[in-house]
C-alpha cells in the first residue's frame, strides 16, 4: 500500500497554523505544523512523502524566499501559497516562482481540501515516477527483483552480470511469462550503459509500415523519434523479434551493420516464439539471427526452479494481503507440494495471477490454493508436464518456507521464532545457514 502522504503547514501565526492542521486532519491528511520557513526547511528533502502549505508573509524568512529555497531542494515538491488580501500580484509571482497554487484569506476550507487532493495526488505520481526511473537504472535493486536462489536462477544472475559488461548484442530467450523482459532492464541496468537510454520496442504491437517508422524512420509529426535514434549509446531492447518481417529484418541487419564495432547501440531482442517445433534461429535471417545472438541468455521456466516457485508465492501473497488489507493465505504441506508439482505453464506470471487469486479468497474466506492449482492445471497444455522430485526435496523446500514465513512475521525476532516453531536455538541457526537465511535480512 502507498505511503501516507503528509502535508507540512508553515505559518508564523499559531492559531493560522492550528486551524489549517485540524482542517486537514478531519479531511483525512497527516500534517506537521512549523512556526518558521528554516524550522520546516530542516524537516524537508528530496523524498519528502507530502506537500507543502505555506503563508506567504512571514518574519525572517518570507513565503517567497521560503518557496525558491524549496525549489532548489526539489522543484517538484508541490506547494499551496497562502496570501493576504490584496496580495494577488505577489501570489502571481509565487505561480511563476514553481508554487502549486494559492488560497487568498480567507479562504474557502473546502477549497484548501481540493488543492491538498490535487497536489498529494501530484506528488504521489512524482515519487513513483522516481522510483521507478530509480528502479531501472539500479543494476543492485533490479537484480533484486529477480527472486530465487535455485542453481537455475544463480546461473541467470551470473549470466546477466556477465554479459551485463559486454558490448556485444544479446539474445534473450525463455518461455512465455519466465521474466524475459525483466532480465533485460537487468542487462541494462549492470552494464556501463546504465546511465544511457533504454528504449523497449514491441515488434509484434504493430503493423510493418508502423512498426519501420517507430524503429528506423522517418517518423510522423505526432509520433516519437525513431527507436534506433532514440536509443542511441543505449539499449535497444526488441519484444517479440520474431514478428519482424523480412523486409524489417533486411533493414535492421543493415542498421546493425552501419554501427561498427563495438555497437554504438546495443541491441537485446527478445525471443518469445509460442509454436512447437519453432526456434528463433528458424524464423530469422541467418546473417540477423547469428548478429543478434552474439551472447545470448536463457530465463528458466517457473517448473525448474524448485524452492523459488514457495518463495515467490510467500512474496507475491505478502504483497497482494497488504494491497487488498487482509491476510496472506497460509500455505499447508500439501499445498506447498502441489505447487511445487505443478506444471506452471504460465511460468511467473501464471504464479502471479495465482497468488492474487488466493489473497482474495483467503479475504472471503472461502476456497483453497489447491483449487485454484486444478483449475489452472485443467487449462495447461498437455504438454507441459513437470519433473517429478524426491520427498527430500518437497519437505527442505517446504521447511524453508515455513522458517523464512514466520520469520518475517516475527520480524527476525529468534525467540518468537524458536517458540512458534517449537526449535531449540541451535538448530534452528543449523536450519537457516542451510537454507540461506539470515536474520538481518528480516529486522
Amino acid at each position: 500500500m502507498s505511503k501516507a502522504m503528509k502535508i507540512a503547514i508553515v505559518d508564523d501565526e499559531k492559531d493560522m497554523r492550528q486551524s489549517i492542521s485540524q482542517w486537514l486532519a478531519l479531511s483525512g491528511f497527516d500534517t506537521e505544523t512549523y512556526a518558521s520557513a528554516e524550522d520546516a526547511l530542516k524537516a524537508l528533502n528530496a523524498d519528502f512523502q507530502g506537500i507543502v502549505v505555506s503563508d506567504i508573509k512571514m518574519p525572517g524568512m518570507d513565503g517567497m524566499q521560503f518557496l525558491k529555497k524549496i525549489k532548489g531542494v526539489d522543484s517538484g515538491l508541490p506547494v499551496i501559497m497562502i496570501t493576504g488580501h490584496g496580495d494577488v500580484p505577489m501570489a502571481v509571482e509565487a505561480m511563476r516562482v514553481g508554487a502549486f497554487d494559492f488560497l487568498e484569506k480567507p479562504f474557502n476550507p473546502d477549497r484548501m481540501t481540493e488543492l491538498a487532493k490535487r497536489a498529494t495526488t501530484a506528488r504521489r505520481l512524482t515519487l513513483d515516477n522516481r522510483a521507478l526511473r530509480k528502479e531501472l537504472s539500479d543494476g543492485s535493486a533490479l537484480m533484486k527483483k529477480l527472486i530465487g536462489q535455485s542453481p537455475a536462477m544463480e546461473r541467470l544472475k551470473e549470466d546477466i552480470l556477465d554479459l551485463g559488461q559486454a558490448d556485444g548484442h544479446v539474445l534473450v530467450e525463455g518461455e512465455t511469462g519466465t521474466g524475459k523482459t525483466l532480465a533485460a532492464h537487468a542487462l541494462h541496468a549492470v552494464g556501463a550503459r546504465a546511465s544511457k537510454k533504454f528504449v523497449l520496442v514491441s515488434c509484434s504491437a504493430y503493423d510493418e509500415e508502423t512498426l519501420g517508422r517507430r524503429l528506423f524512420g522517418p517518423a510522423n509529426e505526432d509520433e516519437p523519434i525513431p527507436a534506433m535514434e532514440e536509443a542511441r549509446g543505449g539499449t535497444l531492447v526488441l519484444e517479440d523479434i520474431e514478428a519482424l518481417s523480412d523486409k524489417l529484418q533486411a533493414k535492421l541487419l543493415t542498421a546493425i551493420n552501419d554501427q561498427g564495432t563495438p555497437a554504438e547501440t546495443r541491441i537485446v531482442a527478445i525471443c518469445n516464439l509460442q509454436d512447437e517445433g519453432k526456434t528463433c534461429e528458424s524464423v530469422l535471417r541467418p546473417d540477423l539471427f547469428y548478429r543478434l545472438a552474439a551472447l545470448r541468455i536463457t530465463v528458466p521456466p517457473l517448473r525448474q526452479r524448485g524452492e523459488d516457485i514457495l518463495t515467490l508465492f510467500t512474496r507475491l501473497g505478502e504483497q497482494y494481503a497488504d494491497e487488498y488489507g487482509c491476510d496472506a493465505p497460509e500455505v499447508s504441506a500439501q499445498e506447498a507440494a502441489q505447487l511445487l508439482q505443478a506444471p506452471w505453464p504460465g511460468n511467473v506470471r501464471q504464479l502471479i495471477n495465482v497468488a492474487e487469486r488466493a489473497v482474495l479468497q483467503n479475504r472471503r474466506g472461502t476456497g483453497s490454493i489447491a483449487s485454484l492449482l486444478m483449475a489452472d492445471t485443467e487449462e495447461a497444455k498437455p504438454a507441459m508436464t513437470t519433473e517429478g522430485k524426491p520427498l527430500k526435496e518437497f519437505v527442505e523446500a517446504f521447511e524453508r518456507m515455513l522458517i523464512d514465513n514466520t520469520m518475517r512475521r516475527h520480524k527476525g525476532s529468534i525467540v518468537n521464532v524458536m517458540d512458534e516453531l517449537q526449535l531449540p536455538r541451535r538448530t534452528l541457526n543449523e536450519k537457516m545457514a542451510k537454507y540461506g537465511l539470515q536474520r538481518s535480512d528480516y529486522l
